[in-house]
């Protein structure tokens, strides 16, 4: 994968101060950690229902050490942004298009040399939605990788990482499970989001 902002000498130790300063200063509690095993991982992103997510999102990354990618829409990668969004973590990602997303995912996450995080929103959107995208499931399946539930609670100034979810197989009533975790959180935009 492509270098970012989290292997970056320097700057990398630079900002995790300044996100844990933030953070703390603003009220914000990080809890949780890689397990073990973990270095390479899929993190459920949820509740994902506004802009502010994202810097919330590499804040939280530096105070835990994670090496985090995440997926966006290929939109936000346009001149003359694409170099900063990409070492922000950013894989632009072409709704539009029909593209094996998973496969190349799973592909990335079993190729990588060192660590990463891949974050995948379930919503797939900030706007509001009741359905939740799967990706991260098969994502995780096909690169044999622990799906970790990452959350972030803007009422209570919470944020994470959860427990490690083992797919069983049987996606239906996997997903009701990880929904069931996530129900409590309420995102930026509260109304927007919904795990049930």
């Amino acid at each position: 994968m492509h270098r970012t902002i989290f292997d970056t000498p320097v700057v990398n130790t630079l900002l995790r101060v300044f996100s844990i300063s933030f953070l703390k200063l603003t009220g914000w509690k990080i809890t949780g950690s890689l397990p073990p095993g973990g270095s390479k991982s899929v993190l459920i992103a949820a509740p994902h229902t506004s802009n502010w997510d994202l810097p919330y999102t590499l804040m939280v990354a530096f105070a835990l050490r994670l090496n985090i990618y995440w997926m966006g829409k290929e939109q936000i990668f346009k001149p003359p942004f694409r170099g900063l969004m990409m070492w922000l973590g950013g894989i632009p990602v072409n709704r539009d298009r029909a593209n094996n997303l998973v496969a190349a995912s799973a592909a990335a996450l079993q190729a990588a040399d060192g660590a990463m995080q891949l974050v995948v929103p379930p919503e797939g959107t900030r706007s509001n939605t009741r359905v939740w995208k799967t990706g991260f499931y098969y994502i995780a399946v096909a690169a044999q990788a622990p799906i970790v539930m990452a959350y972030m609670d803007y009422e209570k100034k919470l944020s994470g990482l959860g427990p490690v979810f083992h797919p069983t197989g049987d996606i239906e009533a996997d997903m009701l499970v990880i929904k069931a975790f996530y129900a409590p959180f309420k995102g930026k935009n509260a109304a927007q989001f919904h795990a049930g």
